[in-house]
């Protein structure tokens, strides 16, 4: 768990001091080219074509991973596999910041460049949307796809696990996923739910830590959280419902810090309106502020495991 913790800490520090690098090294191009080649060996009606098919990509790559993994475990005092974890990491991690997406959103000039500022922040294919809600909702997707994911893979299996659910996350949206015939996306994206669906409930079980327990839990039990169902939707119904409870906290400090001559006069002042919180889309500030709050917990919880280890 030490290398885990390491390891995010310098992913995430390279990714903000060294965005360059961070896109040098980010370039999934190989796996694109990949795919396209596999698709040009495999007939219709082959098993390259159907649900299953993308593992006869993911496998190549995962098994050079695993056998290096497993060769640097222990060398040097530990010290190649740490260097080899927060490589592997750093690839997998992002490929974008998604603090910086979201300040992208938040200060956009003109309608035009929000909307293709949302279009870098949305986590796969579907059409942006620059509604608060929807925009909340990519903010908590996005943060497993970019991090949490990733994260808790690597946790679990190591380099092996961090570059499982990258590709995986490849195969199933984006440029990678078009050289793919349907059925190997759909087991894809298959797949990528199945990997991500326990990385969404720890998400929702640290929203309740961090923020108000039981407007998460009531938002978790109604839109499908506590079925065994791999379905990540109730995510971004958690956040909507974290981001809500957050703003109305801070609006009921406002009031009683506020100016009580407007109250007496009747005018009760909405979120929008009021100066502490306004600025575009205050919902995408405080959903940032509670992701970054989710990973600080995610964080501690590991250090604990550590320091236990340490003792013990």
């Amino acid at each position: 768990m030490s290398v885990t913790l390491i390891a995010t800490v310098v992913a995430l520090v390279l990714g903000h001091l060294a965005p360059s690098l961070a896109n040098a090294v980010r370039s999934h191009g190989w796996f694109t080219d990949w795919l396209r080649w596999l698709d040009g060996r495999f007939d219709e009606g082959s098993f390259w074509r159907g649900p299953w098919g993308v593992l006869v990509a993911l496998a190549p790559p995962l098994l050079l991973v695993a056998i290096f993994q497993a060769a640097v475990d222990g060398a040097m005092f530990g010290l190649a596999g740490l260097l080899f974890g927060i490589a592997v990491l750093f690839y997998a991690w992002g490929p974008r910041d998604l603090d910086v997406d979201v300040d992208a959103v938040v200060q956009a000039p003109d309608p035009a460049s929000r909307r293709a500022a949302a279009e870098r922040l949305w986590p796969d294919d579907s059409p942006p949307s620059l509604a608060s809600g929807p925009l909340v909702d990519a903010v908590f997707q996005s943060s497993v796809r970019r991090w949490f994911g990733v994260l808790f893979w690597f946790l679990l299996l190591g380099p092996f696990g961090a570059l499982l659910y990258r590709l995986t996350a490849l195969a199933a949206h984006g440029d990678a996923a078009r050289q793919l015939p349907a059925g190997t996306v759909q087991g894809a994206r298959t797949l990528l739910t199945a990997l991500e669906w326990p990385v969404a409930q720890l998400v929702s079980l640290a929203l309740a830590i961090v923020g108000n327990f039981d407007t998460v839990l009531a938002a978790w039990k109604e839109n499908g959280g506590a079925s065994l169902a791999f379905d990540t939707r109730f995510l971004g119904a958690v956040g909507r419902a974290s981001v809500r409870s957050e703003l109305a906290e801070e609006a009921g400090d406002y009031a009683v810090a506020g100016e009580p001559d407007e109250t007496e006069a009747g005018g009760n002042r909405s979120v929008a309106a009021i100066p502490a919180l306004t600025g575009d889309f205050p919902e995408l500030r405080d959903a940032m502020s509670l992701v970054w709050r989710v990973l600080l917990a995610w964080l501690a919880v590991i250090a604990l495991f550590v320091i236990a280890g340490y003792v013990n």
